[in-house]
């Protein structure tokens, strides 16, 4: 077996400053996500969403995109409401290591995705230039992030994670 590439859908690369030209192509990577990623899993069977890219299966990238896709929806929330939030950071190993995200039926998560995603479209095109302007800090880099950084980085994290998916499928002619 090759070895999985790092980054399958490319390398981060962070568009600064703001443009409203990218802001509807990463505001769309957001809105397709829940499909694309229904897509990339549909009929693997239970052995195969068992497979590891790396150190995670393709359940567990699965569930990590909702985890880490809920978590970001509640930071931009409170980035909103709040001045400069210092946001909660969580163990993404210790939360792939729960029963629901190793051993879990996937249906609920692609269901969460898609209602998630469907409010988080709904919030990001209300946005303004001076809302993607505001910023939280993160506890464990200590670096001030804003929505518009946020927005750049989520765009990318579901195709990376569900390019990995399809990295997998095509490498084993699934």
């Amino acid at each position: 077996m090759v070895t999985p590439p790092d980054n399958p859908a490319g390398a981060f690369e962070l568009v600064e400053p703001y443009a409203e030209s990218v802001r509807g192509e990463f505001v769309e990577s957001i809105r397709a996500a829940p499909k694309r990623l229904r897509e990339a899993v549909a009929g693997l069977s239970e052995s195969k969403l068992n497979t590891k890219y790396k150190n995670w299966t393709i359940r567990q990238i699965t569930n990590h995109i909702a985890d880490s896709h809920l978590n970001s929806v509640i930071r931009f929330k409170w980035a909103l409401t709040e001045d400069q939030p210092t946001i909660k950071a969580y163990d993404e190993a210790a939360w792939v290591a729960l029963a629901d995200s190793k051993d879990g039926e996937l249906e609920p998560t692609l269901l969460l995705l898609d209602g998630l995603h469907a409010k988080w479209v709904q919030l990001l095109d209300a946005m303004t230039r001076e809302q993607y302007a505001r910023t939280f800090l993160h506890p464990q880099s200590g670096e001030t992030v804003s929505l518009w950084m946020a927005l750049n980085s989520y765009a990318w994290h579901g195709r990376h994670h569900t390019a990995q998916i399809r990295w997998l499928r095509d490498q084993h002619g699934w």
